[in-house]
């Protein structure tokens, strides 16, 4: 029996579908989109204007929502997008900056000015998501800060009685890449100790956003190897798939961190092939990163047909996956029925 809030049971509710799984498409990208856009029209960073970033997000969540359960949106272009969301599907916004703040050491994040879960709450949003940039590897005093503040949004969120996701993803303090062998073979540890962490009650987290466990371009077998160096095979994959099932009593979902359609599903049925009771995923580029070059070089109507056709097939397909084998939220508590609501205070 797990107990919670009655505005976080609404919350986890809002951006589920009738049988509790986060079918939940993103649309928060702010410089990373910025600078696809620029480049695909062969112009600089500044002539993406904040008009353009608002329609790009518009055409996405009025094409995708009727076939999500929710929209990741951010308040600094996405809240024109989350008006034109379908009514089936809830609404998290972002509460970090894009990127991190890169006046310190060890990728410390940044929030948006004025902003709060108070704040995002009256600007629509079900539930408050953060990126958090995350090792176990790096320094103890940077791993700290980053734990206070994490704590920090948990109480915020709680008192607001909003649903705290939290996204991380990981990284090699020593290094600026994470395409190489020796990163493959240390993300597992990266992704479940962080897991491990970030599911203590402490930080008051609802659902934990996480990477898939391994990186599939050096998975022997798998549709992106690479042909020559391989960190795990597929049994070993599954094995690391199962060690994060067990690492966490927290519902989470899967992040597609930019890959393609096609490679995430393969990730998907690989997580349900070893028995992963994962609680549906929070997907973004995968479904619509295709469409950028069309909208930089043909405009609005272009993109918006685009998504029609390829970016509908795109999540239809995902949710085909999702029908297979992902699991309510609840299920990690042992079903609906298992979940009690607290009382409200009296004041």
């Amino acid at each position: 029996m797990v107990t919670i809030s009655e505005g976080k049971l609404k919350s986890l509710e809002n951006v589920s579908n009738k049988k509790g799984v986060i079918t939940a498409a993103a649309m928060d990208q702010r410089g990373s989109l910025q600078k696809s856009i620029a480049k695909a029209r062969g112009v600089s960073d500044k002539e993406v204007t904040p008009q353009m970033m608002e329609e790009f997000k518009i055409i996405v969540t009025k094409v995708l929502t009727p076939y999500s359960s929710a929209i990741l949106l951010d308040p600094e272009f996405g809240l024109p997008a989350s008006k034109a969301r379908s009514k089936n599907a809830g609404l998290l916004l972002a509460y970090e900056k894009t990127g991190y703040d890169a006046t310190m050491e060890g990728r410390i994040p940044d929030f948006l000015d004025g902003y709060s879960a108070k704040r995002l709450r009256q600007e629509g949003a079900d539930c408050v998501k953060v990126l958090l940039y995350y090792t176990p590897f790096d320094e103890p005093k940077v791993n700290a800060k980053k734990q206070e503040i994490m704590e920090r949004i948990g109480k915020e969120c709680e008192e607001e009685d909003i649903a705290f996701f939290l996204e991380f993803v990981g990284y090699d303090p020593k290094s600026n890449t994470t395409d190489s062998l020796e990163y493959a073979k240390l993300k597992p540890e990266i992704v479940i100790k962080s897991m491990e962490e970030f599911s203590k009650d402490k930080y008051k987290v609802d659902v934990l956003k996480v990477e898939i466990p391994i990186d599939v371009k050096y998975l022997k077998g798998s549709k992106a190897f690479n042909g020559k160096d391989a960190a795990y095979d597929w049994e070993q994959a599954k094995a690391i798939f199962r060690r994060q099932d067990k690492c966490t009593n927290k519902p989470f979902i899967y992040l597609s961190a930019g890959v393609s359609d096609e490679i995430f599903r393969e990730n998907l049925e690989l997580a349900i092939e070893a028995g992963v009771d994962f609680a549906g995923v929070l997907c973004g580029r995968a479904t619509w990163k295709d469409g950028i070059p069309v909208y930089a070089k043909e405009g609005a109507k272009a993109m918006e047909a685009w998504m029609l056709d390829r970016g509908v097939k795109n999540i239809q397909a995902l949710n085909a996956v999702l029908e297979k084998g992902a699991k309510p939220w609840h299920s990690r508590y042992g079903g609906r029925d298992k979940v009690q609501v607290r009382a409200k205070a009296l004041k």
